[in-house]
């Protein structure tokens, strides 16, 4: 028989019993289950999380191998919210967990965020119509939102809080199209571009295909920074980094930056960076 004490026994010294208490009842949403939304909800679970709302329509093909934690010979081709639902309640057969295989719209946003303690972002990153839509609700509804997006070999993060900085006020991308609100997206999430000096295949990046190189160990830390200040928000402890700030930490080139754009992907260097990247894209799509 399941024991939910015994199972996160374990977690007791670095959260208390009243805490892991608190984890137990917390509810969490995720939007997209593929590379680091099936590691957050496996991470949860881990962690003791049992109330879950959680979106996705697509299934597992085998270019999510070389990172997707549900992706695999024996899942090839069935739905990936499934899939991670039952992964999640093989940890904790406790778990309530509410489906969403339509993905997230306008029509079911309401339901998918009741109740919702924290929202975790993992759509994929060219999911722009769909992010925008949930961003705003949460915001709307005061929910604190993470996002963590695995660049190269490493993360970076951006959280952001009721009453603080909101999306829209961080990434502006107003009347923009499509291309460029991808450009501002990427500059907004890494300002510092620690992943760029060691990406040896440039044409790899495709904005115009919408398509991008992926490392499984970006994913998992991605899962670790993303799920720790998580629990540092539903815990109330511990200090959060909130928009306009962020962070980057880098594996690969052993770096950590905290990043600050007071005024958004609007400063003076966000424009900047903004113009070498669409310069870029426009030579890759010229070759």
């Amino acid at each position: 028989m399941f024991d939910y004490t015994q199972a996160f026994s374990r977690n007791i010294g670095w959260v208390t019993e009243q805490e892991q208490q608190r984890l137990k009842q917390c509810k969490v949403a995720i939007a997209g289950l593929g590379g680091v939304g099936g590691e957050h909800l496996i991470t949860l679970a881990r962690l003791g999380v049992e109330n879950f709302t959680i979106a996705d329509f697509d299934q597992f093909d085998v270019h999510n191998f070389n990172r997707q934690t549900g992706a695999n010979m024996s899942t090839l081709h069935q739905n990936k919210l499934d899939v991670m639902a039952n992964m999640a309640l093989e940890i904790n057969p406790d778990s309530q967990i509410g489906l969403f295989p339509e993905g997230i719209n306008e029509g079911n946003i309401d339901t998918f965020l009741d109740g919702v303690d924290i929202y975790v972002d993992s759509l994929d990153f060219f999911a722009l119509d769909a992010r925008k839509l949930v961003f705003a609700a949460c915001t709307q509804k005061n929910i604190p939102i993470v996002t963590a997006a695995p660049l190269g070999m490493g993360c970076a993060f951006l959280c952001f809080m009721p009453g603080k900085m909101t999306y829209e006020q961080y990434f502006k991308f107003g009347n923009l199209s499509r291309v460029d609100q991808l450009l501002k997206f990427l500059v907004g999430l890494s300002p510092s571009m620690l992943q760029l000096p060691y990406l040896v295949d440039k044409t790899r990046v495709d904005f115009i295909a919408e398509k991008g190189p992926s490392t499984i160990m970006a994913v998992r830390l991605c899962a670790g920074i993303a799920i720790t200040n998580t629990l540092k928000i539903l815990l109330n402890r511990g200090q959060v980094v909130s928009a306009p700030y962020g962070l980057h930490f880098d594996a690969y080139r052993n770096k950590l930056k905290k990043t600050w754009l007071p005024f958004g992907t609007n400063g003076l260097l966000s424009r900047i960076m903004f113009m070498i990247a669409k310069k870029t894209v426009l030579k890759n799509k010229a070759h």
